[in-house]
């Protein structure tokens, strides 16, 4: 990233400064961790609109317009990929009705089954758009998938991403879920107030916390509200 500006929004968060040096995908599946403010989804909205993607999610053909809020970050993002992209999608949880209503719009729904995504519940149109859209060979950009998903759900995504990713996806995900990243193949990366780095799965926040609540709900909570 070359040319930015050294001060303002988004310029100024730890993980945008960080990219003044190159960052490293995994070829198959990289997941952006870290608390809410860190960055997660401008960081993937300048990659997906480096690489020709709607700033409010779709297919690279997609292109409409509900409101113009994208950072501009992605005029200093430079995506370096092996090959061109020709297939792939950018989902991002906050303006996903945005999408199904453009969708409508131009009758395009024979591309997600035949059934207007409206009509359909949040977690059920999600796993429409995947079973339809994670193609193999494709670029695939995920902002928060699980916000819609049961555990069950989440669980029926990976399996579809990891059909996907053997014919020869990549995907980058931003997301809160232990479930959606513990898949094997792929790294991850925790956004902090130092930027980025690398974490083993098991030693994320993510992990640990989920894992001591779950070994004892009552005995967390205790300690929670005494404090």
């Amino acid at each position: 990233m070359e040319g930015a500006p050294e001060a303002g929004y988004p310029y100024d968060l730890p993980v945008v400064r960080a990219l003044r040096r190159p960052l490293r995908f995994h070829p198959k599946v990289t997941y952006l961790i870290g608390e809410n403010g860190t960055g997660k989804s401008t960081l993937l909205e300048a990659i997906a609109e480096a690489l020709g993607f709607n700033p409010e999610g779709g297919t690279r053909n997609l292109r409409f317009s509900t409101r113009d809020t994208h950072s501009g970050l992605s005029e200093y993002v430079h995506v370096a990929r092996g090959q061109s992209v020709h297939r792939g999608y950018f989902f991002r949880a906050e303006s996903f009705y945005n999408v199904a209503s453009a969708l409508d719009d131009i009758g395009a729904t024979e591309w997600y089954g035949g059934r207007s995504l409206h009509e359909q519940s949040h977690g059920e149109a999600f796993l429409t758009l995947a079973a339809t859209q994670f193609r193999g060979d494709g670029v695939f950009l995920l902002d928060e998938p699980e916000a819609a998903l049961s555990p069950g759900r989440q669980l029926s995504v990976l399996t579809l991403l990891h059909d996907s990713v053997r014919a020869g996806s990549q995907y980058v995900i931003a997301t809160h879920s232990p479930i959606l990243m513990a898949y094997p193949d792929s790294w991850i990366y925790v956004l902090t107030e130092a930027g980025l780095t690398r974490t083993a799965y098991d030693d994320t926040e993510h992990v640990q916390i989920t894992r001591n609540f779950l070994a004892s709900p009552a005995r967390t909570l205790r300690h929670l509200f005494e404090e």
